[in-house]
């Protein structure tokens, strides 16, 4: 199953991938093209100062285990994640 979503990710944490039963392959994109405006990505408790993070126009793929979630947060308000899952048949 694939799903697609774009996110407003701002400087409170927020969910961006939830927990599934099976494996998930996650695609992450910061719509954002210039500036010095980065999306961290962790667990529940991301912060600027505990994570990694996407520069402007950056895409990683991450894979998530079972019952695993990704968090978000940015440097600034309103910016745009992204998201491409692809979840893995059981």
């Amino acid at each position: 199953m694939i799903l697609t979503n774009l996110y407003t990710v701002g400087t409170a944490s927020q969910e961006v991938v939830g927990p599934a039963t099976q494996r998930q392959v996650v695609h992450l994109h910061n719509h954002i093209k210039s500036g010095n405006h980065y999306i961290h990505l962790g667990n529940e408790n991301v912060s600027t100062t505990n994570s990694i993070h996407l520069d402007p126009s950056e895409s990683i793929t991450i894979t998530l285990e079972p019952m695993d979630t990704l968090w978000a947060v940015a440097t600034a308000a309103d910016q745009t994640l992204g998201v491409l899952i692809v979840r893995q048949s059981q």
